[in-house]
């Protein structure tokens, strides 16, 4: 890993960090009562925070919409008329028992971005918009980054009908709070000139190597596979082994082949690699019953959508192997869901490394191995993406941390990264990426 350390280390005063630690601090109290810090996407509390976050966009100044995806727009008009916008984003939705910072940095270091414009009085060409997408940890209607997802064109009519453990469906959740299900089509947008996100490291890397900044070169690609092995129950006492017919023993010879390949391919030098069996459901799941069936779920990501392709190509046949040496079915394969991965913009990813030597922050190039709205914006506009350092490394829990001033940090990247990109004539018009294209299967 090669670190950029400028000469020095200045204090940075461009953005007020007791302002933006303020307000993290701020929306962290709106929660779900003694389950901290919980706002799920589409609940009450949710919709509370977003009130919280509107009344501070439009005390910066700001107009505020919510297009037709339930996403919140917050912007500030530039000086030409014509020129595309240049957006920062991410979002306020947690998980259970999630963190203060996971998507909130982003949203709330875009606030502070837009108040120290207006207070610097500092103008732009381009129209700054600040945008808190829906939904981008999974939902209870079992989808993730469903606002990102429209905004791309990537909702269709079969996610719509996904439905939560009370029978409601995300259009109709989509259209409880605000949405428009039936004219998704006119949140699809066309007009980005680039696309800004500042996030969480949610690793180990920056702390551990004492870096300021991650700057990201790509999000990972993420592939999900469901694989079913049916074998027969039989009592555990009296079937010896040669006559059974133990489907976990397929399922066990899988998940060890998943580590395994995967560290191979992880050791193949051609980026980020990773791949988990995060699920196992198994029946009768019963001490003295040889098992009848079990499931699983591996998901894989990875830098390269070749090495996503090939792995989920030697697993499929590395659990037709294991079931016929356990001698059960031959197993049910499913792709669950499959992204490719979004390359950040060589340009903006020059820009934010100029912006982090004026700024005398460390930094380091590193890929993102956890999923964001940024890889669907990658569909419609040239992206770029910055990490802060995570205590520990923690996330999705409550003891997520990240410090004030590495927080204040992250919004100068930010702001610095924005007024050189509007500055650059390049992103003068619309850039309309072709090559990250995400596809989910039902």
């Amino acid at each position: 890993m090669s670190v950029e350390t400028p000469a020095g280390r200045a204090s940075n005063a461009m953005v007020s960090s007791d302002r933006l630690w303020q307000d993290i601090m701020a929306l962290a109290e709106i929660t779900e009562p003694h389950r901290p810090y919980t706002r799920r996407s589409f609940s009450d509390w949710f919709l509370d925070g977003r009130k919280w976050i509107e009344t501070r966009f439009r005390d910066a100044g700001m107009s505020v919409r919510y297009d037709t995806a339930a996403n919140m727009i917050g912007r500030l008009e530039g000086t030409e008329a014509g020129l595309p916008t240049i957006a920062i984003g991410s979002h306020s939705d947690t998980v259970p028992s999630g963190g203060r910072f996971d998507g909130i940095l982003g949203v709330l270091a875009g606030l502070e971005v837009i108040r120290t414009i207006r207070e610097r009085n500092i103008v732009t060409r381009h129209p700054i918009e600040i945008i808190d997408f829906l939904a981008e940890e999974p939902s209870e209607y079992g989808l993730s980054c469903v606002g990102s997802r429209a905004m791309c064109g990537h909702l269709p009519e079969s996610t719509l009908a996904l439905q939560n453990s009370e029978g409601e469906s995300l259009r109709q959740a989509i259209a409880r709070i605000g949405g428009n299900p039936d004219e998704l089509a006119s949140a699809r947008r066309l007009d980005l000139a680039a696309f800004l996100e500042l996030h969480i490291e949610q690793g180990r890397v920056l702390e551990s190597s004492g870096t300021d900044l991650g700057l990201v070169s790509s999000i990972v690609g993420i592939v999900r596979l469901e694989i079913e092995f049916l074998g027969s129950a039989d009592h555990a006492g009296a079937t010896p082994f040669d006559l059974r017919r133990d489907a976990l023993v397929a399922a066990a010879s899988t998940i060890a082949a998943v580590r395994s390949i995967g560290e191979q391919y992880a050791a193949k030098g051609s980026g980020y690699f990773i791949a988990t069996t995060g699920g196992i459901h198994v029946e009768p799941n019963a001490a003295n019953v040889v098992p009848r069936l079990a499931r699983l779920i591996v998901e894989a990501r990875a830098e390269d959508a070749a090495l996503l392709a090939a792995f989920v190509a030697d697993i499929e046949e590395t659990s037709n192997l294991a079931s016929a040496n356990a001698r059960v079915e031959r197993p049910v394969f499913r792709q669950l869901s499959d992204s490719l991965p979004a390359h950040c913009d060589p340009r903006l990813r020059a820009h934010m490394a100029d912006a982090a030597r004026f700024l005398e922050l460390s930094s380091v190039s590193m890929a993102s191995g956890a999923g964001h709205d940024s890889s669907f914006i990658a569909q419609i506009a040239p992206i770029a993406m910055a990490f802060v350092p995570s205590r520990d490394g923690r996330s999705h829990c409550p003891e997520e941390w990240t410090d004030p001033q590495q927080c204040a940090d992250g919004a100068a990247i930010l702001l610095e990264t924005l007024l050189r990109v509007d500055r650059d004539e390049a992103f003068d018009r619309p850039s309309f990426i072709t090559g990250n294209i995400v596809r989910t299967f039902a």
